[in-house]
């Protein structure tokens, strides 16, 4: 996820994920100074990494070299972007407990991405020698139709999240170092590319390491300032129960149907997020595995303090009157660091922000690259010659592209944005995380899910956006296009189901058998 933008009543679940405001001034010494040795110190990373780049596998999966702990950190990284700091106090202050119904389904999502994918995903990669998303279901199905269409759904999704990510993170370069809005987003890209290009997603994997510890110690740093301004969890409930009662109730001041879309998009969703899954292509020991729900739920956990902290304790804080109310919910997490902690802390915490978003905008793009220079070539029957070379050009190409696209700002880069998380989860998660589990799919099956979560997706979200249509309230598109498709997976798969578990690789059915 990207930072915050304000929700239209209950209109898409993505919508949540995009920034288009600019943020409160940061420019203090002491801010500009740690923000400034953050970027020295990912740029250090990023050449230790570019010397131990030399093959695509390196440069897309890290040569299979990481650790669970490691893993873990840049899984955390990737999925909470600068949404755990900005977006999330904010979405908590103006809708209450209802909120956390978005970040409920971690533990959920992280046991089944272990269980479900990751296993099987580290085996695959192993096996075939496999080092993308839709490598997995190329060779599940034994399908280039159903590897080039997830390819192209992955890519569509990756230009409008990069440039809504590099939108928010040239805000906070403009909010630090006072940039202005476009030197921001170039400077933003310009530092995330250099990484990247040269050290490809091993260099993205240890800066994610580095930026996931930074989240943590400001999460914890910062709840617990949390705390004492608002009287410990007690105070700041009382205050809140006396002045929004339902701010406290079960919902929040979502309707119950909202609270639970949240938690079906997000928990069933996460599966399909390809940033993330594609990182078990990396882990050195996939026995290890059974470590990784654990270790990356409390760390989500721990970084998630910040998200619930800030926002409750600004809302009692404007409830006593010791805060004015709020002109933008996103303005909750600049307002309580510059008010009420050490300029040391909110300089930390400011990195961090643009540290998670510099996580995600790495994982996109590698796996965007990776689209371009491996699964569409091989899609169409051709492979491309020096992955290396070709995936650092194609990183270039693509970080050029969404930033430029970026520079428009307002409504476009919203409009692309809000396709990515529906996007990722109606194409992937059937064809995928249920096809990885289940002998009956089949590859017509696959066709038709990653057809239907594709076009689908595309048509409603852009009818949805210019309000051509509306759901009833709490329904999000993102929940509909994912159940849609995996009714096509099901219902296709079944009319085919003749010779589906002949049409599956004995290599592939072992690994699916593990």
């Amino acid at each position: 996820m990207s930072l915050h933008a304000p929700v239209a009543g209950l209109a898409p679940v993505a919508a949540l994920a995009l920034q288009t405001a600019a943020l409160p001034p940061l420019t203090q010494p002491t801010i500009v100074a740690i923000a400034a040795a953050y970027f020295l110190a990912v740029a250090a990373i990023g050449v230790w990494a570019t010397r131990r780049t030399r093959t695509a596998s390196d440069f897309f999966v890290a040569g299979q070299g990481i650790g669970v702990w490691v893993l873990a950190l840049s899984a955390m990284a990737a999925t909470l972007s600068g949404f755990a700091f900005i977006g999330g106090p904010g979405l908590i202050y103006s809708v209450g407990l209802g909120a956390m119904y978005i970040v409920l389904p971690a533990a959920v999502t992280t046991s089944m991405g272990a269980w479900v994918l990751g296993k099987r995903m580290r085996l695959l990669g192993e096996v075939r020698g496999l080092i993308t998303v839709p490598d997995a279901i190329g060779a599940r199905y034994r399908s280039p139709a159903a590897q080039g269409l997830s390819a192209i759904a992955i890519l569509i999704a990756v230009v409008g999240y990069m440039a809504t990510n590099l939108l928010a993170l040239g805000l906070v370069v403009d909010a630090v170092f006072g940039t202005g809005l476009g030197w921001g987003i170039w400077l933003g890209t310009l530092v995330v590319l250099t990484y990247s290009a040269a050290g490809g997603i091993l260099a993205g994997v240890y800066t994610d390491v580095f930026q996931g510890s930074l989240m943590a110690a400001a999460s914890v740093l910062v709840f617990l300032f949390t705390l004492k301004v608002g009287g410990g969890l007690g105070g700041i409930s009382r205050t809140i129960a006396a002045a929004d009662a339902a701010f406290l109730g079960p919902w929040g001041k979502l309707p119950p149907m909202a609270a639970l879309s949240f938690f079906f998009v997000f928990a069933m969703g996460s599966l399909g997020q390809p940033h993330v899954v594609h990182k078990f292509y990396m882990l050195r020991d996939p026995r290890r595995l059974k470590w990784y729900p654990l270790l990356m739920t409390v760390a989500m956990l721990v970084t998630l303090l910040l998200y619930f902290g800030v926002g409750a304790a600004v809302k009692a804080l404007v409830a006593r009157g010791e805060l004015a109310p709020l002109g933008s919910p996103d303005e909750a997490t600049p307002t309580f660091l510059l008010r009420f902690t050490p300029v040391v802390l909110a300089g930390l915490v400011f990195s961090g922000v643009a540290a998670a978003i510099m996580s995600t905008v790495n994982s996109f793009m590698s796996i965007g690259a990776a689209a371009i220079t491996h699964d569409i070539p091989l899609a169409l029957g051709r492979r491309v010659r020096d992955e290396l070379r070709w995936g650092r050009v194609a990183t270039v190409v693509l970080s050029l592209a969404a930033a430029a696209t970026a520079q428009l700002s307002g409504v476009l880069v919203a409009f692309l944005g809000i396709f990515g998380w529906g996007l990722f989860g109606s194409t992937l998660v059937p064809a995928l995380a249920i096809g990885l589990n289940w002998r009956g799919a089949t590859r017509e099956g696959a066709v038709a899910s990653i057809s239907v979560g594709l076009v689908l997706t595309l048509l409603l979200e852009t009818l949805a956006y210019f309000k051509v249509f509306t759901l009833p309230a709490g329904v999000s598109v993102s929940a509909l296009t994912l159940v849609l498709s995996m009714l096509a997976f099901f219902g296709v798969s079944w009319l085919t189901r003749r010779g589906a578990g002949a049409a599956i690789d004995d290599d592939v059915r072992v690994v699916m058998e593990v």
